[in-house]
């Protein structure tokens, strides 16, 4: 099993850097400095550290989904017929090579994953799951639910 991360110290400017990135990624260090009220130097030396220790793990760009086509939601609950440690790595490690799989949470709940994932339609997630999903190691059963509206999204 993977230890968790470790937890790192942070003052007052370190989490108003991370807000200020999260809200826009994009600014230059110059106007992150200025909107966490230190100079350019120091804010640059604290945005390094924040990335050498894993906080900041990367900077991507946010898309819509509904205007690639991509704006059918489904959640898979799926049960396993294994959940030795062995069992769990090899489907961890499969359902990551799933790109319409967006997110893929282990639960404590009568069942083992909670799995979101987006295609274009309710006919392409038929083909993801049956092709798929239903074929990761140690899938003993699924369930869908399908979303039907999107009230609040990190990222989006």
């Amino acid at each position: 099993m993977e230890k968790p991360p470790r937890t790192v110290d942070l003052d007052e400017f370190d989490h108003r850097i991370v807000a200020a990135l999260v809200e826009d990624a994009r600014m230059t260090v110059t106007d992150l400095a200025r909107r966490i009220g230190l100079s350019k130097s120091p804010t640059q030396a604290r945005l390094r550290r924040l990335i050498a220790t894993g906080v900041i793990r990367g900077f991507r760009a946010i898309v819509d989904p509904a205007r690639l086509g991509l704006d059918h939601v489904a959640f898979a609950e799926v049960k396993l017929s294994d959940t030795r440690e062995a069992a769990l790595r090899d489907f961890n490690a499969a359902v990551r090579r799933i790109p319409e799989v967006e997110e893929c949470h282990m639960i404590a709940s009568s069942f083992d994953y909670l799995l979101k994932v987006r295609t274009a339609d309710i006919r392409r997630y038929r083909i993801v799951l049956g092709e798929k999903i239903s074929s990761l190691p140690h899938v003993e059963s699924t369930s869908t639910f399908v979303a039907m509206e999107t009230v609040k999204e990190r990222g989006g």
